[in-house]
């Protein structure tokens, strides 16, 4: 081993001996990291998983398909996991029970008339509607100045997805006004910039959501209408296989999403005659239980670090979150190579079930492990490794650079900076360090609850519009980015030696 390896295990000692460098300078143990790695380098670059074998593991989950709550490919998932980490050398490996809602819509058919006219349309069940219907409706626009045009009715309602400046969750801009009069979570935007090829001040960002967020039939519902028929507007591709709701709440209505193209061509034929509608959906729903898969490694003290993503998706999914098993399997890969006295802190590697139900393995793993929270020295939680996509002449193209990164992060300004140097070093260009709350009480990732409950953060999250739906395909996948993010996140971690949970929560602004 050469003398910088022999130095850092030398500084291994005494940092369990309790003589960090914080303790030892009196200044933040941010400092200690330097000591540790040159210029904050991975300490064994050789075990760093490479992005090739990153982005197989992705295509290997991807082609299980569907991989919602509870599904074969969801279950494969879990025993795939608990198989990789025992492989790995893991110890206390584990399956957590956490209960969901497993839905799955087994007919859906929409069928048209007006005049001389029959046809029929594309249409995907929104999850946990209605199971059973068959109806017989006529057709009317929803209009939010005249909602009691819909009574008795299906409700044609259209919802458009959010379209924004990138940059503007970090630095607002003059559309801030506008965003928050039509977004109900609260919209503070603080963070950094971190893009030096500057590229992100041209960009426009399409999210995955309208601003109704989960709330979109329950407007229908209130007008008395007898059915919802959604259109999902400003999708590049075009699409009605849109997972959402995804939040568990049972809504027993009739609700179907279609193609903005069929929702056109739909209101033209409503403004010279009458539309109906015949609507049937058979869909099942039973509450069954699902496994957060857990490992662990032990490391320099008992303190931990918690390295976690979700192992469910809304279809085959390869950004969300195949990409996030395979990011949390290469930190495992990596750090089981590690010697103990070498890791930081003691680590658990983490893939929570049923985040598409309502985040419900997240809720059971925290409140089975309530007291265990205190102890986190840092949460980092990985998913959807994205390529940007904008429409182009014959449809969505990747654009050949990757979606916006987002890193919700502690106001610690120690971590900031960590952080920001990784990304720096990694050159992870078109990076946005985001504080928790930016777009409400905790991040929109399957991480959320641990900021909400005060553990410290680093939650990395793309949010590109075909998050939900059927065109997130391997190809969307940032493959040139997956081993640098594996490389900035071993930075990070490598970072936090010598600090404890304590400290870090108390260098966290506003505690």
């Amino acid at each position: 081993m050469d003398l910088q390896r022999l130095t850092r295990r030398a500084f291994g000692r005494l940092m369990r001996a309790g003589l960090t460098v914080a303790g030892l300078a009196g200044i933040s143990g941010y400092a200690a990291r330097n000591a540790q790695a040159q210029n904050g380098a991975p300490q064994y670059p050789e075990w760093v998983p490479g992005a090739d074998h990153l982005f197989a593991r992705i295509e290997e989950i991807y082609g299980w398909g569907i991989r919602r709550p509870a599904y074969p490919a969801d279950r494969r998932a879990e025993d795939y996991l608990v198989r990789e980490f025992e492989a790995l050398g893991l110890v206390n490996v584990r399956q957590e029970p956490a209960p969901v809602m497993h839905w799955e819509p087994t007919h859906h058919a929409l069928h048209i008339s007006a005049g001389d006219e029959r046809f029929e349309i594309d249409c995907f069940p929104l999850p946990l509607s209605a199971l059973e219907v068959d109806l017989e409706l006529e057709l009317a626009l929803f209009d939010a100045a005249d909602p009691a045009a819909v009574t008795g009715r299906a409700a044609l309602h259209r919802f458009r997805l959010m379209d924004m400046p990138a940059t503007m969750v970090v630095e607002g801009g003059p559309e801030l006004e506008k965003f928050r009069a039509v977004m109900p979570l609260s919209f503070n935007p603080e963070g950094i910039v971190v893009d030096p090829g500057g590229t992100l001040s041209e960009t426009r960002q399409i999210l995955p959501f309208p601003p109704e967020f989960h709330e979109v039939i329950e407007p229908s519902q209130e007008a008395g209408a007898a059915a919802f028929i959604g259109v999902l507007e400003g999708h590049p591709g075009d699409i009605c296989e849109y997972y959402v709701p995804y939040d568990a709440r049972e809504r027993p209505f009739p609700a179907v999403w279609i193609r903005e193209s069929d929702g056109n061509r739909l209101g033209k034929m409503m403004a010279s005659g009458t539309v109906t509608i015949n609507l049937k959906v058979k869909a099942t729903s039973e509450a069954v239980t699902t496994y957060n898969i857990v490992g662990e490694l032990p490391g320099a003290d008992d303190e931990i670090l918690l390295i976690a993503s979700h192992h469910d998706g809304p279809w085959a999914s390869a950004v969300e979150d195949a990409s996030g098993i395979s990011l949390v399997l290469g930190q495992a890969e990596y750090w089981s190579k590690v010697p103990q006295d070498e890791r930081p802190h003691a680590m658990q590697f983490l893939l929570q079930a049923g985040h598409m139900a309502g985040s419900t393995g997240a809720i059971a793993f925290t409140g089975k492990h309530r007291d265990m929270l205190e102890r986190i020295v840092l949460e980092v939680h990985l998913e959807h490794a994205a390529n940007e996509v904008r429409a182009g002449e014959n449809g969505p193209e990747l654009t050949g650079q990757p979606e916006p990164r987002w890193f919700f992060t502690s106001r610690n300004k120690d971590l900031q900076s960590s952080l920001k140097d990784a990304l720096l070093a990694e050159n992870l260009d078109r990076s946005l360090i985001l504080a928790p709350d930016v777009l409400g009480r905790g991040p929109t990732t399957d991480g959320g609850m641990y900021h909400v409950l005060g553990v410290p953060i680093v939650n990395y999250l793309t949010a590109p519009f075909y998050l939900f739906d059927t065109l997130d395909t391997p190809d969307k996948i940032d493959q040139a980015g997956l081993e640098a993010i594996t490389r900035a996140t071993i930075r990070v971690l490598q970072d936090t030696a010598g600090v404890s949970a304590a400290q870090m929560r108390a260098g966290i602004a506003g505690r």
